[in-house]
C-alpha cells in the first residue's frame, strides 16, 4: 500500500511537471493532455517493456490515468496561482524523480534482478518520462546537460541499497533513498554544481 502511495505521487508530479512545460509552450488542452500523460508514464512504460510486464503497470491500472486527468485539470485551473512557473516546474520534476527512482526499484526487486540493474531501472523510471516531454516541447533534455540528474538519481539507488543492510523497516529505506535523490538534485541547482564538460568553453 505505501508502494503503490509513492508511485501515485511520483505520477501527480511528473503530470504536473508535464503540464508546466506544455503550458510554458502555450499548447492547446489536448496537447497539454498529452505532454503530462507522456512525463507521468514514460519512464515506467520503459521500464515495464524492459522487464517484460505486459501489459504495462498503467493499462491495468486505471487510478494512474485518473490521477493523470485530475492532475492535469488541477494544474490547469490553478495555473495563475502556481506562481514562477521555472521554479515549480523544477520542484515537480525533482519530486517525481525521487519517488520514480525508488518506484523502478522496487520494481527490479520484484523482478528478482542484480542490484545494479535495479538502479539503472530507477533512474530509467525517474527520467525517461522527462526525456519524452522534453523532446515533444523541443527542448534538449536535461538528462543531457551538465545538470545534476540523473546522477542524483544513482546516488539514491546506492543509498537505498546500502540502508537495506541495516535494520530499517522497507518503507523508511524508500522515504529516506528518495529525500536524497530531491535533497542532491536541490543542492546541486542551487549551488550550481554540475559534472564536467568534455568540450572547452
Amino acid at each position: 500500500m505505501f508502494f503503490h502511495i509513492i508511485d501515485i505521487l511520483g505520477t501527480i508530479a511528473f503530470a504536473i511537471s508535464g503540464v508546466l512545460v506544455a503550458l510554458n509552450k502555450k499548447m492547446d488542452p489536448f496537447g497539454v493532455l498529452i505532454i503530462a500523460f507522456v512525463t507521468a508514464v514514460g519512464g515506467g512504460t520503459l521500464r515495464d517493456v524492459l522487464i517484460g510486464q505486459a501489459p504495462v503497470s498503467w493499462m491495468t491500472n486505471m487510478t494512474y490515468v485518473y490521477v493523470i486527468f485530475g492532475a492535469t485539470v488541477f494544474a490547469i485551473v490553478f495555473k495563475n496561482k502556481i506562481n514562477y512557473l521555472r521554479t515549480s516546474l523544477f520542484l515537480f520534476d525533482t519530486i517525481g524523480i525521487g519517488l520514480y527512482t525508488v518506484v523502478g526499484i522496487e520494481k527490479g526487486l520484484v523482478a528478482d534482478l542484480h542490484p545494479i540493474i535495479c538502479v539503472s531501472l530507477g533512474t530509467m523510471t525517474a527520467c525517461f518520462g522527462g526525456v519524452l516531454r522534453d523532446i515533444l516541447c523541443n527542448e534538449i533534455p536535461v538528462i543531457f546537460r551538465k545538470e545534476i540528474y540523473a546522477t542524483a538519481c544513482i546516488l539514491g539507488g546506492a543509498t537505498y541499497f546500502a540502508l537495506r543492510e541495516l535494520p530499517i523497516a522497507d518503507n523508511w529505506v524508500f522515504v529516506i533513498a528518495g529525500i536524497v535523490v530531491i535533497t542532491l538534485r536541490l543542492i546541486a541547482v542551487k549551488f550550481k554544481i554540475s559534472l564536467p564538460s568534455l568540450h572547452k568553453e
